[in-house]
């Protein structure tokens, strides 16, 4: 499987950027990615005449019921068991509120060799293709949720499980082929399995469009900061502050930085479970050095080492924008909205000083800084832009926001500080694929600002009581 991905992903490496039909033309049905519960990303194909992963029909070990002694003699063939639900489930690691077509399980008990031998890729492929995976007609569109350069996002259901899902439909140019940012979104998250970031459950391919079929959350937390007039409640600030980390922690671990951190790119559903979304300028980071584009992350959570156009960088360019992101939940605001890159460094240097050789080595030495000539500002107390925050929230943020990229806090050491005490031991104990709110003791509570009275004083964050943002 993963030998053809880096084949499916390496042909939109190379210039010209084209699309191979050998590669993803109809041979391609989907990837899919299942629950987190221990599956992975798999392929499904519609046209099965050829295997394109280069493997032959047969699986891998003894793939028929004789099987031979080491003298000769024959053992008797098995005999088939009654195949269940349960065995289904287990053997293509399929979600367990999954609708099997009728009579699948029939003709599957004819067709299929007993469950305990192996089961060639082919054959797993040929099975997904056959309950409904890799397929537009599996999806039903709802409503359209926004539209982009390269996408538009549906809010749709899939027939399969009748759940909501996110449809990210990606217009496909015959002379240009499959966006690099699709191609570099799904080779990633067929890797990334963790509670705090998106699921991608299945790819639709077909001549004119790429679906990324996601799980559906119900609103970002642009949309959340909006719905509670800006006023979140400190307890709630910590629970998606922690969320956030632990994703990224995630990713960091795995050496994959998301670049465009924004509260606009994390999703929040019913639980009040935040998950980390739209990886589309993510990149897997394998040597320290390596340069990458510094047109990335949106203006106002952009670093200021970027900004000055440093390309250089590893995972500390998150969290910076972690930093801002705590600011804005809050205080009700961005920190640094910034309309250009010069009036952003301004914003930056006036509450937290103009940097010397002193305070960030080097950077007397970077020419767009002496171009831009800077006043020399003094830095302002933090506390006096975010009185709710306490002191411990103070020294957090103040980590997140150094100008010296190597001196910014980790996602991992950052879930350790002690501002995060007040949630208890056990959260840090939780295996990667556990919400925190499968923990009693973690709840969110009502945000001061939220404009509905009917909301509970504590307890579970209900989707009926949002209203809806115009």
């Amino acid at each position: 499987m993963h030998s053809f991905l880096h084949q499916y992903t390496g042909s939109f490496k190379k210039p010209p950027l084209r699309r191979p039909h050998s590669v993803i033309g109809g041979s391609l049905g989907s990837f899919m990615a299942m629950p987190r519960n221990g599956s992975r990303l798999d392929i499904v194909h519609e046209n099965l005449k050829m295997g394109s992963d280069g493997e032959s029909d047969q699986a891998s070990g003894t793939s028929s019921d004789e099987v031979q002694s080491p003298t000769g003699v024959c053992l008797r063939n098995r005999i088939h068991r009654r195949i269940s639900m349960e065995d289904l489930n287990k053997r293509l690691s399929l979600p367990a509120d999954i609708r099997i077509p009728d009579g699948y399980l029939e003709k599957l008990q004819i067709n299929s060799p007993p469950f305990d031998q192996p089961m060639s890729r082919r054959s797993r492929r040929a099975s997904l293709s056959e309950i409904g995976f890799g397929k537009m007609e599996t999806y039903i569109k709802l409503e359209k949720l926004g539209e982009g350069t390269y996408a538009t996002v549906y809010k749709g259901r899939s027939k399969l499980t009748e759940n909501l899902v996110a449809l990210k439909e990606i217009r496909l140019e015959h002379e240009e082929g499959a966006p690099c940012t699709a191609i570099r979104e799904v080779s990633l998250l067929k890797d990334l399995k963790h509670a705090n970031i998106v699921t991608l459950h299945d790819i639709v391919h077909t001549d004119k469009s790429l679906t990324l079929v996601f799980e559906y959350l119900d609103k970002d937390l642009k949309q959340y900061m909006d719905d509670c007039g800006n006023i979140m409640s400190m307890h709630n600030v910590k629970l998606f502050l922690y969320q956030i980390l632990r994703g990224l922690a995630y990713c960091h671990r795995r050496k994959v930085l998301h670049r465009d951190l924004k509260p606009q790119n994390l999703l929040i559903n019913e639980k009040g479970e935040l998950k980390l979304a739209d990886f589309g300028l993510a990149r897997a980071k394998s040597v320290p050095t390596k340069t990458y584009s510094n047109e990335v992350v949106t203006l106002w959570y952009r670093p200021p080492d970027v900004l000055l156009g440093s390309s250089e960088y590893s995972t500390q360019i998150d969290m910076w924008g972690v930093g801002c992101i705590f600011f804005e939940m809050a205080s009700g605001r961005p920190l640094f909205p910034g309309s250009t890159v010069e009036d952003e460094l301004h914003l930056i240097f006036r509450l937290l000083g103009t940097p010397s050789q002193e305070t960030w080595p080097g950077v007397s030495s970077n020419e767009e800084f002496k171009n831009y000539n800077f006043p020399k500002y003094k830095p302002q107390p933090l506390v006096n832009h975010a009185p709710r925050l306490d002191s411990e929230g103070i020294e957090l943020i103040t980590k997140f926001l150094q100008y010296e990229s190597k001196k910014r806090v980790s996602a991992e050491e950052a879930m350790k500080h002690v501002y995060f005490r007040s949630l208890g031991p056990r959260i840090h104990a939780l295996p990667e694929s556990v919400s925190i709110f499968s923990l009693k003791e973690i709840q969110l509570q009502k945000d001061p600002g939220f404009r509905n009275s009917s909301y509970p004083e504590t307890g579970v964050f209900v989707i009926n009581h949002f209203t809806c943002r115009s």
